[in-house]
Parts: C-alpha cells; structure tokens; sequence
C-alpha cells in the first residue's frame, strides 16, 4: 500500500503534467471530474468538460463537445450551479452540447450538433437544437467496453 506522503509529493507533479498535456491536446478536462473506466474520446480537441460532472463508464465523446455547467439566478441573486450526469454506455457525438444538473440516460446516443438542457431517458437516440429525442430502445454503441 502506498502512503499518503507520497501522494502529497507527487500530487504537485502530476497537476503540471496533466495541465501540460490537456493544454498540447487542446482540451480542458479537470483530473477532479469524476470519470468512470473505458472513458474513450475520438479526436478529442476543443473538448471541454466541467469538474463537477459526472461521467459514467463506457462513456465516448467525440471533439467539440461540451458538458458543462449551467447557472440560475434567483431574484434575491442567489446562484444555483448544476452540472450533468452522464451514464453508463453513452456516445456523444462531434460538437454537442450538454448543459445543466441532467442526467443522460443508460446506452443513450447524442448526435453530433445536439444541444440538450433536459434530462434524456435510457436508450435514446437525441438530435437537434433543441434537443428532441427521435428514437427509444436503441443498442448502446460501446465501443471500450470495461467491466
């Protein structure tokens, strides 16, 4: 087991080089958001993900895309910051945007172009801006599948 001094030493380290690589590839994904295994991105540049969204496993992005935050303001200027969930077996596809404290479904597709503020059920297939969905009970298309 490692000891958590080493972590403290080396975390400073890994910080550089993970701004250094995400800088060369042109994306900006924090090492904070929570990313789950066979996370697989297709030319991933100009893609950008919030810290605080979630992504499940077997999740494929493709570049341009956005998941990112989306802010209320109530009268009394109170801010309220949401970010999505995205699950299990999603693909999303080149340039879509997905905005706001939603969840995409379970094996759901994005298509390219999509811009989606609300909450996409299970094995959808999404098109549009805004976001319409055009077909359920479609096959997840994993292409890294991790157990």
């Amino acid at each position: 087991m490692v000891s958590n001094s080493f972590f403290s030493i080396t975390l400073p380290f890994f910080q550089v080089l993970h701004s250094f690589a995400v800088h060369i590839a042109g994306m900006d994904i924090s090492w904070r958001t929570h990313i789950g295994p066979g996370f697989m991105i297709f030319h991933g540049w100009g893609l950008v993900i919030n810290t605080k969204s979630t992504i499940g496993k077997n999740v494929t992005v493709l570049h341009g895309v956005t998941i990112g935050q989306r802010d209320q303001i109530a009268p009394d200027g109170t801010r309220t910051t949401k970010c999505p969930i995205i699950e299990d077996g999603v693909w999303i596809g080149p340039n879509a945007i997905i905005v706001g404290g939603i969840t995409i479904g379970l094996g759901s597709r994005i298509a390219g172009g999509a811009f989606v503020t609300e909450n996409i059920p299970a094995h959808s297939v999404v098109v549009g801006n805004p976001a319409v969905i055009i077909k359920c009970n479609c096959v997840a298309d994993i292409i890294n599948p991790v157990e």
